[in-house]
């Protein structure tokens, strides 16, 4: 049995393209603000899942990046997002590595 196409080939393909553009349009696009977005101390350390004391002490370190209002700290979504991606630890493939098996048993020798 053989399939038959109403369309020509040209109309299907804009068709899918239309289709597919619009399917994938809203995970490319970020939602309007969202990199606006400032953090307190309280809705980053929910935003991270940590205290809000491990919030305080990353910014007594100078080990996060902030914004300082003042006395208030405060923090932007994308820096810290960017933070986050520099703290990655590359995967390793377990096989990247030649394996370090047992080493071969010693024969005993007998004399």
């Amino acid at each position: 049995m053989k399939a038959e196409l109403t369309l020509d080939t040209a109309e299907l393909i804009r068709q899918i393209t239309h289709e597919v553009i619009r399917a994938i349009t809203p995970l490319l696009v970020k939602a309007e603000g969202e990199e606006d977005t400032l953090f307190t101390v309280k809705t980053l350390a929910r935003y991270l899942g940590v205290s809000d004391q491990w919030v305080y002490e990353r910014v007594h370190l100078h080990e996060i990046p902030l914004i300082k209002m003042g006395k208030f700290p405060r923090f932007r979504k994308s820096d810290i997002d960017r933070w986050l991606d520099s703290l990655k630890t590359p995967p390793i493939h377990p096989l990247s590595r030649p394996w370090k098996g047992m080493p071969p048993k010693r024969q005993e020798r007998t004399s």
